[in-house]
This record gives structure tokens, sequence and C-alpha cells, in this order.
């Protein structure tokens, strides 16, 4: 994720980062300026009668009015997708700190206590691994070695917590109480994963997706028509610069829809992570 200061906005304008949709978007703004410039052409020299596309623009600003409701829509969802990765990431901080704090003063086992600060300082790199779809291996939990992308690996790591937490209820070193207080803390890992997974594995819907997709294509592919009586050659910057507009609100949603991946802007999944572990070896030293 991009870090930046929001009050100094002016110098971000003459950057130009990774995920710029200028930089994403110029061959295709090129297209539609020749375009656009083709278009003009043919109207001005072989026409002859432009008075027969002044209404056009008209039904553009109708339709235009339709499109920019879809797309504040569309970015809204997409941004409300990000945002609830961003609670679910902080939950699991805050939930990994709860159960390191308790399972130091509960846990009364040295070794079982150590065990236990290895698998949930493990557990937010397996996530990020998992949400990813790639192996680290970084971590081999108990001689079982997370190397297999094809496996659940967080459900591995919270059923070797609750394997030591039960061991340590069943000879007694921790009471029936103490053991439903950690389980409420490691019963939220798998939960936090189930909602991580919702959110990756369910895109918006691919018919509404697609039709946003051919709306904007047949708008900006027929705003030269109702812009050239007007405007002539000047056609060409306003087509290419309302192309560049209208896709790039597209485009952005699409990066910004799934939080966990590997775009700029996209979650900071390993400094999480990488909190966490700094955060459990901190409380359980």
């Amino acid at each position: 994720m991009i870090k930046y200061n929001p009050k100094i906005w002016l110098s971000h304008i003459f950057k130009f980062y990774k995920s710029d949709t200028l930089k994403i978007l110029l061959p295709e703004i090129m297209l539609m300026g020749i375009y656009t410039a083709g278009i003009c052409y043919i109207e001005l020299h072989y026409t002859g009668n432009l008075s027969a596309f002044k209404n056009a623009i008209a039904m553009h600003t109708m339709v235009g009015f339709v499109l920019s409701l879809l797309l504040v829509f569309r970015t809204n969802t997409a941004y409300d997708r990000w945002w609830e990765g961003r609670k679910l990431w902080g939950q699991l901080v805050n939930t990994s700190r709860n159960a390191a704090v308790k399972s130091q003063y509960i846990i009364k086992d040295i070794e079982t206590r150590e065990k236990l600060q290895k698998l949930i300082a493990a557990f937010p790199v397996v996530l990020k691994d998992h949400l990813l779809r790639k192996v680290s291996g970084e971590y081999n939990v108990e001689d079982v070695a997370l190397n297999d992308s094809r496996v659940h690996n967080p459900s591995i790591v919270v059923t070797k917590i609750y394997n030591l937490i039960k061991a340590q209820a069943d000879t007694n070193k921790i009471t029936g109480e103490e053991f439903l207080i950690l389980d409420r803390e490691f019963s939220q890992l798998l939960e936090i994963t189930g909602a991580c997974e919702r959110i990756k594995n369910t895109p918006i819907p691919f018919s509404y997706s697609i039709f946003i997709k051919k709306f904007i294509f047949i708008y900006c592919f027929t705003l030269p028509i109702g812009l050239i009586p007007d405007f002539y050659y000047w056609s060409v910057p306003f087509s290419m610069f309302i192309f560049y507009v209208l896709v790039s609100i597209e485009i952005l949603a699409e990066e910004v829809e799934d939080p966990f991946g590997d775009d700029e802007n996209d979650l900071p999944m390993e400094e999480f992570a990488n909190r966490i572990k700094n955060n459990i070896n901190e409380i359980m030293r």
C-alpha cells in the first residue's frame, strides 16, 4: 500500500506510480485520440451537414448521468470491500494480542507457552500466504510443513493451537473456565479467515461488471459524434480526457475490490504480519 501525506497533494499530481491509470491507459488514450480525429475529419469534410449531429450531445448528457450513478455505486462497492478487509486485519491484530496476553498468564507450562507463541505468530503469515495463494515456506508447525497451497494451512495452525490447549485442559493444568477464555480468542482466528476468504473468492458479479465496461465503451466511442459539431478538432483532447476519467474509475475499482493482492493499493498484509509477530514476541518473552 502506498503511504503518503494526504495534506501534501500538489506534489503527488506530478508523480507517476506503478498503479497510475495514466500510465496504464496511455496506449488506449492515444487510440481514442486517433479515432476521434478520424471521425472529426469525416464529419467535417464529407458529411457537409453538422447540424444533423448536434442533438447527439443531448443524448450523451442524459446517458452520462446514468453512467455516473453506476460508477459511483461501483467505486463505493469496491471501497467497501477494501475497508472491510482492512477492518478484518485490524481485528486479527487485536485478537492475536489478546490471545497472547491471556496465554501468557493462563498457560503455566513453559514449553507449551513457547509453542503457542510460535503458532500465534505464524498464523498471520500463513493467512497472508493463503490469501495470496502461495506458500512462503517460512514456518514448519510441529513437523507439519506448511508448504502446500492445496491444503487449508490456517486451519492446520489453529488445529495445532487447540491440540495444545486441549492437552492442558485434559491434564488439569488449566481449568474449564480458562479453556473457554482461550477458546473465545482462538476461535476468532478462523472466523477472520472465513471473512477474508468471502471477500477474496466472491468478486463483483460478472454480468454487472461486464455491463459497466460495455456501457463505458459505447459511451466513449459515440461521444465524438456529439462533440464535433460544437468543438470541431477540440473534440480530440476532450474525448481523450473523458475516456481517461471514465475508464480510470473502472480500473481503480477493479484494483481496490480485491484488497488481498500484490498491487500497490492493496493491504500491506506482510507489514501487519510482522507487526503481530513482534507484538507476540514482546508479550510472551
